[in-house]
C-alpha cells in the first residue's frame, strides 16, 4: 500500500489550540495511507516581502516551509476563525508559498490536495474562516477537498482537559476527510 506525505499546518499560535488537536487527533485517527506531519514553523515566519521573494533572498524558514510544502503530496490545515476570516500568520505563510515571481521554481500550492478544517468556541466554529481559505485556494489553483466539512463548533466541548479530541462525530468526519483526501491525492 502506497504512503502519502501530508504536511498539516494549525493556523493557530496558542499553545493548548484545539485547532493543533485537531491536527493530532488526525494522526491518531489517520484511516491508514497517509503519513501526517505537523509544522512547528509557523511563529517564526516573517511578514511577507515581496522584495526577499526570491530564491536567493528569502529568509530559511521561508525555503524550508516552501520546500516542504513542494515535497507534500497534500496538505491538511487546520484554521480558527479570527474576525470571521482566517489568522493572519496563516494567510502570511499562504502568501510566501504561493509565488514564483522568478518563473524557474513553480509554484508550490499549484493543484495541492489540499483539506482543510478548524475549531472555535463559538456556534459557528469555523465556517467563515474555512469559505476564506477556500477563497485563498482558488487564486493558487489548489485542488481543495470540498466534503466533508469538519467544523467543530463550540470546540471546548469537543476535547478533554488533555487536549484529546473526545467528540465520536467530529472523529469521524476527521477520518472521512482525510479519505477523500488520500483519493485527491490518488
Amino acid at each position: 500500500m502506497t504512503t502519502f506525505k501530508v504536511l498539516a499546518i494549525s493556523g493557530s499560535l496558542r499553545a493548548d489550540s484545539h485547532n493543533t488537536a485537531l491536527l493530532r487527533a488526525a494522526q491518531k485517527h489517520n484511516p491508514g495511507g497517509l503519513d501526517i506531519e505537523i509544522y512547528q514553523g509557523l511563529r517564526d515566519i516573517p511578514p511577507y516581502d515581496m522584495d526577499l521573494d526570491t530564491p536567493q533572498d528569502r529568509p530559511e524558514i521561508v525555503q524550508d516551509l516552501r520546500r516542504r510544502v513542494t515535497e507534500a503530496d497534500g496538505l491538511l490545515i487546520a484554521t480558527p476563525e479570527f474576525n470571521y476570516s482566517i489568522p493572519g500568520t496563516l494567510k502570511n505563510a499562504l502568501d510566501w508559498v504561493s509565488t514564483d515571481w522568478t518563473k524557474t521554481e513553480g509554484f508550490p500550492l499549484l493543484h495541492k490536495p489540499i483539506a482543510i478544517m478548524g475549531a472555535a468556541p463559538t456556534n459557528f466554529g469555523s465556517v467563515r474562516a474555512q469559505l476564506a481559505l477556500r477563497q485563498v485556494f482558488v487564486w493558487t489553483h489548489s485542488d481543495v477537498v470540498v466534503k466533508p466539512e469538519v467544523i467543530a463548533f463550540r470546540s471546548g466541548e469537543r476535547f478533554d482537559a488533555a487536549g484529546d479530541l473526545t467528540d465520536e462525530a467530529t472523529i469521524d468526519l476527521i477520518r472521512q476527510l482525510l479519505s477523500a483526501l488520500k483519493e485527491k491525492i490518488r
